[in-house]
């Protein structure tokens, strides 16, 4: 351990200031519209951080608000006049079901006069779960745990949503007309198109049919007939870009991975150790992007190429994990695990890999911490670190350590989070 800082300490700090700049109190207000004159406001909206947005306009509108949100189990935040609804993510419920339909029925009937307030964040795709015509919600729930395990990427998953949807990919928007629609969005896809945030419920969409269905022969995922006709026939279709009925609508972009990157490298430079910022949007198999993590942060420890040390490598996006056992973890413990394998104890490096929502996949932890010693302490309890990654079990190798993080559910969402000290 350098005497420079407390390497853990250290990494947790830039963890908790990422998640902070990204938090719905510190970055909705400046974003909230001025009020219908002559109508009503409703607000409405869905993820794991749209309970506590709606909680923060709460807080800031100077008028008459009324609405209906969908967050995550767990993730609820007090509101007196904008109701919640908890539902299951990542694979829809009943519960999620049931609120997609009241939210699409709440919109009807409403006036060129009022305003709608759409509040999304990450995870509203399973979320906002309204299957459409002839498809049933039990189909919807196998299909998204197919594609959770096959190791598609988020644009791929969300491109099969919207046209097995009856509510994702601009179609809650035509369903708010002719009422003027305002959609504030925390981001969680790399590289921020607004169109993919949880589906974009609110957003004409450019994909197609034909593409979804490409998507799931790609992964091997066999359908039923109904979808797969669904998907043949047109009937999935969504709204296209040019749509004139999308045209008094605004939607704002208002926290992004690269907010978060840049308020850890901020603490990292109070600390007195120098930032890099790699990427916001490195996608691809966890272990994979651990193995180009490792070979850059030894790089750097062995040769000073191409930074010096001390510095902290951050970066974020989207990793998938393509599922071949049957152990705990998600994306972030498997790339920590790959991460440790790759490093071996290699002196002087240290590493955290988080969740920007504090849930690691489905687990309880938001990620774990990695240090040069966690390959020999793990084998002193007998554990390989090549065998729990072959069993995807980076929960199982952090948790025998203690190192998981246990933050929580933050109540926002701006995907993965890493750091890797070099001392």
């Amino acid at each position: 351990m350098d005497s420079i800082v407390n390497p853990r300490q250290f990494l947790l700090d830039l963890f908790s200031s990422a998640v902070a700049t990204v938090s719905a109190e510190k970055c909705l207000p400046p974003f909230l519209p001025q009020p219908s004159l002559n109508g009503r406001t409703l607000v409405i909206g869905a993820g794991k951080g749209a309970a506590a947005m709606a909680r923060v306009v709460e807080k800031n509108w100077p008028g008459e608000i009324s609405g209906l949100v969908v967050t995550r189990y767990g993730h609820r935040a007090d509101c007196t006049r904008i109701e919640v609804v908890e539902a299951a993510h990542p694979v829809p419920d009943q519960a999620g079901r049931a609120a997609a339909e009241r939210m699409m029925q709440m919109v009807r009937g409403l006036t060129e006069n009022d305003l709608v307030l759409c509040l999304i964040s990450g995870g509203g795709s399973a979320l906002l779960a309204l299957p459409a015509e002839g498809i049933t919600l039990e189909q919807k729930q196998t299909i998204n745990k197919e594609l959770l395990k096959s190791g598609a990427t988020i644009f791929e998953m969300n491109c099969v949503r919207k046209h097995l949807s009856a509510i994702k990919g601009g179609r809650l928007a035509l369903a708010c007309a002719p009422a003027r629609m305002v959609t504030l969005m925390i981001s969680d896809i790399p590289g921020d198109d607004a169109r993919i945030i949880a589906s974009g419920p609110t957003l004409p969409d450019a994909s197609t049919c034909v593409e979804a269905l490409a998507i799931l022969q790609k992964y091997g995922i066999d359908v039923p007939e109904t979808v797969s006709q669904h998907l043949q026939s047109g009937a999935g279709e969504t709204p296209k870009p040019g749509d004139i009925r999308f045209a008094r609508n605004l939607d704002h972009v208002i926290a992004t991975a690269q907010d978060a990157l840049e308020a850890a490298a901020e603490t990292a430079r109070a600390a007195g150790i120098t930032p890099y910022i790699l990427s916001d949007e490195i996608e691809g198999e966890a272990r994979d992007v651990a193995l180009v993590h490792a070979a850059l942060a030894k790089q750097i420890a062995r040769r000073g190429q191409p930074f010096s040390k001390p510095c902290v490598l951050l970066s974020g996006g989207e990793t998938t994990v393509t599922v071949r056992g049957n152990g705990r973890g998600g994306r972030n413990a498997e790339f920590l695990l790959s991460l440790a394998v790759a490093l071996d104890g290699y002196p002087g490096i240290y590493a955290i890999a988080c969740d920007t929502d504090g849930i690691d996949g489905s687990e309880d932890n938001a990620g774990a911490l990695y240090a040069p010693d966690s390959v020999s302490r793990a084998v002193k309890q007998e554990l390989r670190a090549t065998t729990l990654l072959e069993n995807n079990d980076g929960y199982g190798f952090f948790s025998a350590l203690g190192d998981l993080v246990v933050s929580g559910p933050t109540l926002t969402n701006v995907n993965d989070f890493r750091a890797i000290l070099i001392l």
